[in-house]
C-alpha cells in the first residue's frame, strides 16, 4: 500500500503564542500539497494553540511520561497531551536520550503509554560519530529498534520511526545519500523482521539538519518516508519548501 510522504516539524524548546503565525501559514499550505502529510510538534506549551489554530495538519507533542498521572511534577503525561488536543507524540528523541539519560526501555515504556491513551507515536534512533566512525552505526540503531519499539497486534499502523544521527542534529550535517540509503534499508528489513506484512507501510523518516537545499534528494533515497525537521520548521518559508519537495517526490 503506498504511504504519504509524512514531514514533521520538531520546534524543541522554540516558540511563543507569536509563533502561531507560522502554524496557520503552514497550515493554509496543507490544503494544497495534500499528497503529504505534514505535522508540527510545538513544545506542550503551544498544543492547545496551535491545534486550535492549524486544523489541517498534524499537531504532536515532543515527549510524554510513562505514567497516567500521579507525583511526577514538571511530567506530562499521554492522555493529558491527547487532551490537549495532541495526536502523537516524538519519544527517544537523542537529546531525550543524552539529556534526560534515557535508555531504550524507557523509550519503548513512553511509546506503549502513548499508544494506550490513543496516539501515534514517532520513535527516534540513530548513532553518534564516535559510532559511526566505528562502523557499529547499522547495529546500534538496530539494538535501539530493538529495545525501543513497542509491538502487539495492530501496533504498527500507528507507529513511525525517525533515523536522526546524532551528530548531524543541528551542525550543518548530513550524511551521504549512499549512508542514510543504506542506514534506511537496513531499519526496514528489521521492521519487516518485528511487523511482517506491516513492517513495510511503517513510513521511516530521515532527519539532522533537513533544509531546504537538501530535502529533494533526501527525500528520493529508498525508504525515505519523510523528514524530521529541526530548525528548518521554525518559519513556513523553509518548513513549506521541504513539504513542497516531498510533494514532488510523491508526483513521480
Amino acid at each position: 500500500m503506498a504511504v504519504r510522504p509524512y514531514i514533521v516539524g520538531n520546534w524543541k524548546m522554540h516558540g511563543t503564542r507569536a509563533m502561531l503565525a507560522e502554524a496557520r501559514a503552514i497550515d493554509r499550505a496543507a490544503e494544497r500539497l495534500i499528497k503529504v502529510e505534514v505535522a508540527l510538534a510545538p513544545p506542550f506549551t503551544l498544543i492547545h494553540a496551535t491545534r486550535n489554530e492549524a486544523s489541517l495538519i498534524g499537531v504532536g507533542a515532543q515527549d510524554c511520561h510513562t505514567a497516567e498521572g500521579g507525583a511526577h511534577t514538571g511530567d506530562i503525561s499521554a492522555a493529558m497531551l491527547k487532551d490537549a488536543g495532541a495526536g502523537f507524540t516524538i519519544v527517544g528523541h537523542s537529546e531525550r536520550r543524552a539529556d534526560h539519560d534515557e535508555k531504550d526501555a524507557d523509550v519503548k515504556a513512553k511509546a506503549e503509554a502513548a499508544l494506550a491513551a490513543g496516539l501515534n507515536v514517532i520513535v527516534c534512533v540513530g548513532e553518534t560519530e564516535a559510532e559511526r566512525d566505528a562502523g557499529k552505526a547499522e547495529k546500534v540503531v538496530a539494538k535501539q529498534l530493538a529495545g525501543s519499539l513497542p509491538t502487539g497486534e495492530g501496533v504498527a499502523g500507528s507507529l513511525t520511526v525517525a533515523y536522526e544521527p546524532v551528530w548531524a542534529i543541528g551542525t550543518g550535517r548530513t550524511p551521504t545519500l549512499d549512508d542514510i540509503a543504506a542506514m534506511h534499508h537496513s531499519i526496514r528489513v528489521m521492521l519487516n523482521q518485528l511487523f511482517g506484512e506491516a513492517g513495510a507501510d511503517i513510513r521511516i523518516l530521515y532527519g539532522g539538519s533537513v533544509k531546504p537545499g537538501n530535502a529533494s534528494e533526501i527525500l528520493a533515497v529508498e525508504d525515505v518516508g519523510g523528514a524530521l525537521v529541526g530548525g528548518a520548521s521554525l518559519t513556513a518559508e523553509s518548513f513549506l519548501a521541504i513539504v513542497v519537495a516531498a510533494a514532488e517526490k510523491a508526483d513521480t
